[in-house]
């Protein structure tokens, strides 16, 4: 399991120029961002500076500012016109506040795609997770980023599928900061990893299992229990970050975001 969380590590950290379309280069900038946040590589006071993050990724100054308001609407950073771009610090609470709002989202979208939902994916949904069970019962590599590719499979496709175009929106909007939260889980709970990632592919398959029998009900309560059993993982993770250093102690930087 230590090598399946170092080659995830590896995948997940690596960085180079950002080379991609407009709104894709600026939300990788905004996931690797709110990485070294909850990573702590980022300290809460801190301050940001265009440049250096336009030098970092390989951009231009426009994509971190729209990256930076980005952020900064998800609650992680403050925008001050004197202070310029300062990072919050982010406490268990916020864990449950945004949760909160993720349960209400989702299980909004998984009874909106209800019967709307192509079954072909679903289908294929069902069989890849009953596959990944059982390759964590064999401990076999990559297990990790499996995971984290049919979790974002079977979000993604019940946004496009909710018939909400509004909702879908904004479930986009915010998947980012979900699966910062995600990924933070995992690197964190090392001892309980392959537990975790076991029993977030059966709350992922009872989802599924809910909205192939075509039950908008039983499919929102599986949504729910999936959203609130993550709050307990995420708080976890935001506990073991390492120890913040003192606001006051923070270097002073300036950045220009207008």
């Amino acid at each position: 399991m230590e090598n399946i969380l170092k080659s995830s590590r590896m995948k997940q950290h690596a960085e180079a120029p950002i080379q991609a379309d407009h709104g894709l280069r600026r939300q990788a900038i905004v996931a690797s961002i709110l990485a070294d946040v909850f990573h702590g590589r980022l300290k809460p006071g801190q301050r940001l500076v265009t440049r250096e993050l336009a030098d970092r990724f390989g951009v231009s100054h426009t994509p971190i500012r729209e990256a930076l308001i980005a952020v900064a609407a998800m609650g992680l950073i403050d925008l001050n016109p004197n202070r310029g771009a300062v990072v919050r610090e982010v406490t268990v609470r916020d864990v449950r506040e945004v949760c909160q709002v993720r349960r209400a989202l989702e299980c909004e979208a998984v009874r909106g795609a209800c019967g709307r939902i192509d079954r072909d994916r679903l289908a294929a949904l069902d069989a890849d997770f009953r596959s990944h069970l059982d390759a964590i019962a064999a401990a076999e590599p990559d297990l990790i980023d499996r995971a984290r590719e049919l979790d974002s499979r079977l979000h993604d496709l019940i946004a496009r599928s909710c018939g909400n175009a509004f909702l879908a929106h904004e479930i986009n909007r915010l998947k980012t900061l979900f699966r910062a939260f995600r990924d933070l889980s995992w690197d964190r709970d090392h001892d309980l990893i392959q537990h975790r990632i076991a029993e977030e592919s059966r709350e992922h398959l009872a989802i599924v299992e809910s909205l192939v029998a075509g039950d908008r009900a039983a499919s929102a309560r599986a949504m729910s229990r999936h959203v609130i059993s993550g709050v307990r993982y995420w708080s976890m993770a935001i506990k073991r970050r390492p120890a913040a250093r003192n606001r006051d102690a923070a270097t002073p930087k300036e950045i220009q975001v207008s």
